[in-house]
């Protein structure tokens, strides 16, 4: 007795069929002889060794082998069906028992539903190249047990499917689902044949207009390198949207608004807008940037080089530079650079750029109050632009410029929308990967771009827009460091302005310094540079027209040369004098020493103010007022009987701030106790009802100020005692500060 499992074949009692040696050794059969009993076993899942019991169906079919060829296969017929008991898979002998089978099939419809079923077949196997190998076999089946037999291996049925083909008792029934089951293979083989030859059609087309497309490719750029000058407008944007490297909704705009180019035609009024649009996205700089090796050597090189002091600023750069460097991308801080005008906030953001080997951009926002400078208008408008920022990017071509967003201060706000607010995705690092400005309607990452912005002051400035950057201030220039800038920047790059040679032109240092002191009146140093220009220009005339080879400018030279007097600085008192004290001013271009002039004249207790001071001022005269009263009871009659005239000169200034608080309070004391302070002094700071002196801004420039004017000995905020660290040395080493709580420490040493 062999044992032969099947699987995907069912074996029907009346069928035969052939096993070839492989598939015949793989289920365990070494030898096989003719006229040898042979038993089908159905298997419910595909197994090939340690076949069990539970591995097989109940119903197994019994066989003999017909023969035996060449080759090892064999030919087997099937007998009848097996109520299988027991099998001893090692003596491979089958206990069981016959199925009876229910004969209930005519042989005459039996034969015309062979027939009808094969007729079926025959015709269904001419549709496809195999159909002629087919259709022998198809001949070959006598009987519908043959047809399932031939047919399970192909058939898209469950196992347990075809086993109730081989379970099934009645003839007829099992017939009419072999029928069932052939057209339904039929049906379901035919349906994905001609799915499989639609899709292959459509495979065929689309390479075959892919090879076509290629072929025009290819011979449209042989002629454009032919005739150059011919290539037509369309082509130049399909190529340069090819090579752009867009993202992904970048490019399918750009393929959209060229599509429609091709469809309008040079004659369409809308040609103009969609060429310029693809112009402009073309022309932008969309792959990304490898990042540079950043030397921190050279940067500070460069830093040292172009800008003269700024020590503080230097170093915060470098430290911005060392985190780009080892984070290997644009990462830190957006800088924002404060100070008055002429202190290079401008021009340190082009060393920046210097350092690390990028370009440079500049956008001047002064003035703006349209949030579409900023984002762009949108491409609806006649006369549509992008904003100013895409605008820059364009200029730059590349994608990781250092921008520098000049006077961000002097933005302002109109119907058309709030420019600083449009601002806020520009420098938001966790948004401007994706700004998208309006002109474009596509996102544009900004995330390397390194921004740098200026301001004269924050006053103006939005707190949410302040938030994102951090404020680096640029305190002003020492006469000392002036005086490097000029003999080793200014005048060097005017005398090569003026065409003026080394030689022909000599500035003496006395000179400088006179020109410094006497006219020039600024925190930074473009005035100076202006002037120095001025006194070049005045040489080459000197030298072209006289005929001299040398100039040799003197100090008392200047008033001639630059053709105006010297500015007049506010000076250090000569005598002193009771009711006046001097005080120290911050202003938009640096420091300044101003006078509080109290006087008592006779009255009713009146106080009148002039000066153009702001209502800060004013309060700080209220205040001043209380605490005097309060310290000096004994002089209620001078307040009574006298008013109170208080001024504070240049009266055309307009003057504001909180700082004057303790100036008026020593102003007032020394007026009412006839007490005068001496000129050596001077005072900064806000006071409080309580007498405490309260802390002050801009304390470097009003040192400066204080130090130009002579003055040795100044008061300031305890609380302010920090902000020394940003003054410079040769400005503490000219004064004496003096920190103070109270106003009566203030008093106590200036009215002995």
């Amino acid at each position: 007795m062999i044992l032969i499992p099947t699987y995907n074949t069912v074996v029907l009692p009346g069928s035969k069929i052939y096993f070839r040696k492989d598939y015949l050794q793989e289920a365990g059969v070494d030898k096989i002889s003719v006229g040898e009993k042979v038993t089908f076993l159905y298997l419910r899942e595909p197994k090939d060794k340690d076949i069990t019991m539970e591995d097989i169906y109940p119903i197994a079919v019994a066989g003999q082998v017909l023969s035996v060829d060449d080759e090892g296969g064999a030919n087997l017929e099937a007998f009848n069906r097996i109520n299988v008991e027991y099998i001893d898979f090692d003596t491979q002998n089958v206990i069981g028992v016959q199925r009876p089978e229910i004969d209930d099939l005519d042989p005459n419809d039996a034969n015309a539903m062979l027939v009808g079923l094969r007729d079926e077949l025959l015709s269904y196997v001419t549709k496809f190249q195999w159909g002629l190998m087919a259709r022998g076999y198809v001949l070959a089946w006598k009987n519908m047990n043959e047809v399932m037999v031939g047919l399970s291996p192909f058939m898209n049925i469950t196992p347990e499917e075809k086993y109730a083909v081989l379970s099934e008792d009645s003839t007829k029934a099992r017939a009419e689902l072999i029928a069932q089951y052939a057209r339904e293979f039929m049906a379901i083989n035919e349906v994905s044949e001609e799915a499989k030859q639609a899709q292959k059609e459509l495979h065929e087309k689309a390479y075959r207009e892919d090879a076509i497309k290629k072929q025009i490719n290819f011979l449209q750029k042989a002629l454009d390198e032919m005739h150059p000058e011919n290539i037509s407008e369309v082509r130049k944007f399909e190529e340069k949207i090819e090579n752009s490297g867009m993202n992904e909704v970048a490019r399918k705009e750009a393929d959209n608004v060229l599509n429609r180019m091709k469809q309008e035609g040079k004659d369409s009024h809308e040609y103009g807008l969609l060429y310029n649009y693809l112009d402009f996205v073309t022309s932008l700089h969309w792959k990304k940037e490898e990042p540079k090796d950043i030397e921190l050597d050279n940067a500070m090189e460069v830093l040292d080089r172009e800008h003269y002091g700024l020590k503080k600023v230097k170093k915060r750069i470098i430290e911005q530079l060392a985190v780009m460097s080892l984070n290997k991308k644009q990462s830190g801080s957006i800088l924002l650079f404060v100070g008055a005008p002429g202190t290079g906030k401008t021009s340190i953001g082009k060393s920046i750029a210097e350092a690390l080997g990028r370009e440079y951009v500049r956008i001047s926002l002064g003035g703006v109050r349209d949030e579409a400078d900023i984002r762009g208008h949108r491409r609806t408008y006649i006369g549509a632009m992008p904003g100013r920022i895409m605008d820059g990017m364009k200029k730059a071509g590349t994608s990781n410029p250092v921008m520098v967003l000049d006077e961000i201060d002097k933005l302002a706000s109109s119907y058309n929308g709030d420019p600083a607010s449009a601002l806020l995705e520009v420098l938001d690092p966790e948004q401007n990967n994706t700004f998208t400005d309006h002109y474009m309607n596509v996102p544009y990452d900004l995330s390397d771009v390194l921004f740098v912005c200026t301001a004269n002051s924050l006053d103006t400035i939005p707190g949410p827009l302040l938030d994102r950057m951090e404020v680096i201030r640029f305190t002003g220039y020492t006469a000392l460091e002036k005086f490097s800038i000029a003999k080793d920047h200014l005048i060097p790059k005017a005398k090569k302005k003026a065409g003026i040679s080394e030689d022909n032109l000599i500035i003496e240092d006395e000179t400088i310094k006179a020109l410094i002191n006497g006219y020039t009146m600024e925190a930074g140093v473009r005035g100076l540079k202006k002037q120095i220009s001025a006194l070049c220009r005045h040489a080459a005339v000197e030298l072209v027209k006289n005929n001299k080879e040398i100039l040799d400018v003197k100090p008392e030279d200047l008033q001639e040369y630059l053709d105006q007097r010297p500015i007049r600085h506010e000076s250090i008192l000569e005598k002193k004098q009771a009711g006046v004290v001097t005080g120290l001013a911050w202003t938009a271009v640096g420091g300044e020493i101003l006078f509080i002039e109290t006087m008592l004249t006779k009255g009713k207790g009146k106080v009148k103010i002039t000066g153009q001071l702001g209502d800060v001022m004013k309060e700080s005269v209220d205040i001043a007022l209380s605490l005097v009263k309060n310290m000096y009871p004994e002089s209620h009659e001078v307040f009574e009987n006298n008013d109170i005239h208080i001024h504070v000169p240049a009266g055309a200034v307009p003057k504001d701030g909180p700082s004057a608080g303790i100036t008026m309070t020593t102003a007032l004391s020394s007026l009412v106790n006839n007490i005068p302070v001496s000129p050596e002094y001077a005072m900064t700071g806000e006071v409080s009802l309580r007498g405490n002196v309260m802390p002050i801004g801009g304390l470097p420039e009003k040192l400066m100020a204080a130090a130009r004017a002579g003055i040795k000995k100044v008061f300031i905020p305890d609380e302010n005692k920090d902000d020394l660290k940003e003054v410079a040395e040769e400005v503490l080493n000219e004064l004496e500060i003096i920190p103070v709580k109270r106003v009566e420490d203030v008093l106590s040493v200036v009215l002995k």
